[in-house]
């Protein structure tokens, strides 16, 4: 039996009776928004159904019981060509609320998967693996504070039909959706159960709402969005406690294998000046040659350098883009979060600087400095950066499966090395300014950053996202590495895109 033919219609509010309750509730939702506010708690409000069921009164309605002030409204139609030029999610990403704000989303992640479904541009399996990115998005936004409120309107046949038949007539217009959705409801109403049962989780469930009348629809709204809300603040010292206690493994109990994965490097590895020069410029020219080549494939790329202070990360970001048009990439340099990344969730920043198809974004620190810095100083919790791994790890898988080439560099050097050149950074002028007593004091916990390390590489190391451990105790060679790897993969991608078009025009 389908989940709406489940759904009790029939609820009626009389006027009297809704004027009543409504201003009660307006009272209510506006002294809770207010706790909210002072909160670190966001709440992201999805608006979703059928045609016709008064999606767009409910918004407007929110609007009005609540301070606006603190609210933003989105509504997802059409993708633009900017948004389809990055990942599904991006768009979704980009509009999150800071912490202590509310966000309606008129329409949302889960638009284009049910449409894509319905009108057969997506099959069953890459349907529901949408599905399961959306479930993994929902739980990362939850676990880091975020209320997920799921609401679905729904309307039987033959009240759609006439709440469409009115709508044409009072604007004299068609809408956009009667004739490509209306035509198909059994289809979308198949589709849309699927994706209702598949997330609808204990941490952000779905609320089927009826739809026939109005006044019940609207206040039927506001009391699960107060009800949301109180239960949600009521708990906040619990969830504040769970969050230092943590729900996962801590870090004194992570397994400790006793073996790190950078005693595999090879520190030797040396060029000579001459070997240097030479392949320095056959891999500089073949990356230019690729960059352009990936531009008009319509290719993007993202790099990720992480490694040991005084490690060589510049230099071997400046020997990679140095023979690149500046047009085609843009580095990102790292550092703290700002008042306004750090009030939303820490991939936020990450998400929003996802290069278009056919550029590159490369960074000098990323978002592994969650698993990191923020770990080791104990700047995040145990249970926000052990629970970072799957989020970065569905970042990624979201990222390639767009089709963007994703490489990670970690560059190692032993302690030996990087104190010879902190002492030669304190000594030349040029360079005192790289040096800071932060560098100093990360020396004394090179085995805790060694640990993390590990436990990076193991658990975020994938064939379509891979680390590469690029020994740089010698520059030169750090330098070829990185350039030779870079040249790989892209001429890799390249040739397969070569490959998939050729196909899709022989068919």
């Amino acid at each position: 039996m389908s989940m709406f033919s489940a759904v009790e219609l029939g609820h009626k509010v009389a006027r009297k009776e809704y004027k009543k309750r409504e201003r009660e509730l307006h009272t209510q939702l506006l002294e809770t928004q207010r706790r909210l506010r002072e909160s670190d708690i966001t709440l992201l409000v999805i608006v979703a159904g059928v045609e016709g069921s008064g999606k767009g009164h409910v918004v407007t309605q929110l609007n009005t019981w609540l301070d606006n002030r603190s609210i933003t409204t989105n509504a997802y139609w059409e993708e633009t060509d900017e948004e389809r030029q990055r990942p599904h999610l991006w768009r979704y990403w980009r509009d999150l609320p800071a912490r202590g704000c509310i966000g309606i989303m008129f329409g949302s992640w889960y638009t284009r998967p049910i449409i894509d479904h319905a009108f057969d541009r997506i099959d069953e399996d890459d349907f529901r693996n949408d599905l399961n990115q959306i479930a993994d998005l929902e739980r990362h936004l939850t676990e880091d504070g975020v209320i997920v409120l799921k609401l679905w309107y729904h309307l039987s046949v033959e009240s759609q039909e006439q709440r469409l038949l009115e709508d044409h007539k009072q604007l004299e217009i068609v809408s956009p959706y009667l004739e490509k959705h209306a035509s198909r409801r059994e289809i979308f109403t198949r589709i849309s159960e699927i994706a209702i049962r598949e997330t609808d989780q204990s941490y952000s469930p779905w609320h089927l709402i009826e739809a026939e009348d109005p006044f019940y629809r609207d206040l039927t709204t506001g009391e699960i969005l107060l009800q949301t809300m109180r239960e949600r603040l009521d708990m906040e010292e619990d969830w504040k406690a769970q969050s230092k206690t943590g729900f996962f493994v801590s870090e004194e109990n992570l397994p400790d294998s006793g073996r790190s994965v950078l005693d595999l490097v090879d520190l030797s590895s040396h060029l000579s000046s001459k070997d240097y020069e030479t392949q320095l410029d056959h891999y500089q020219a073949l990356a230019q040659q690729l960059a352009w080549q990936a531009r008009a494939a319509g290719v993007n790329t993202l790099l990720v350098f992480e490694g040991w202070d005084a490690s060589g990360k510049g230099g071997a970001i400046r020997r990679l883009t140095h023979p690149i048009d500046a047009r085609l990439y843009r580095v990102i340099s790292v550092a703290a979060p700002t008042d306004e990344e750090k009030a939303r969730h820490y991939l936020w920043r990450f998400w929003r600087q996802i290069p278009r198809k056919g550029y590159m974004t490369i960074y000098d620190r990323s978002w592994y400095g969650r698993v990191l810095v923020e770990r080791v100083e104990k700047f995040a919790t145990h249970r926000e950066w052990f629970r970072a791994y799957q989020e970065i790890n569905s970042f990624e898988e979201q990222l390639t499966d767009h089709g963007c080439v994703v490489l990670k560099f970690w560059l190692h050097i032993d302690p030996d090395e990087q104190l010879r050149r902190f002492q030669e950074r304190e000594k030349i002028p040029w360079k005192a300014h790289k040096i800071t007593e932060e560098d100093w004091r990360n020396r004394e916990r090179w085995h805790d950053y060694s640990h993390a390390v590990t436990d990076m590489v193991e658990r975020t190391h994938s064939p379509l996202a891979p680390w590469h451990l690029i020994p740089a105790n010698d520059k030169k060679y750090a330098r070829v590495a990185v350039l030779k790897a870079f040249c790989d993969a892209l001429g890799v991608k390249l040739a397969s895109e070569q490959v998939e078009n050729s196909e899709s025009q022989d068919i």
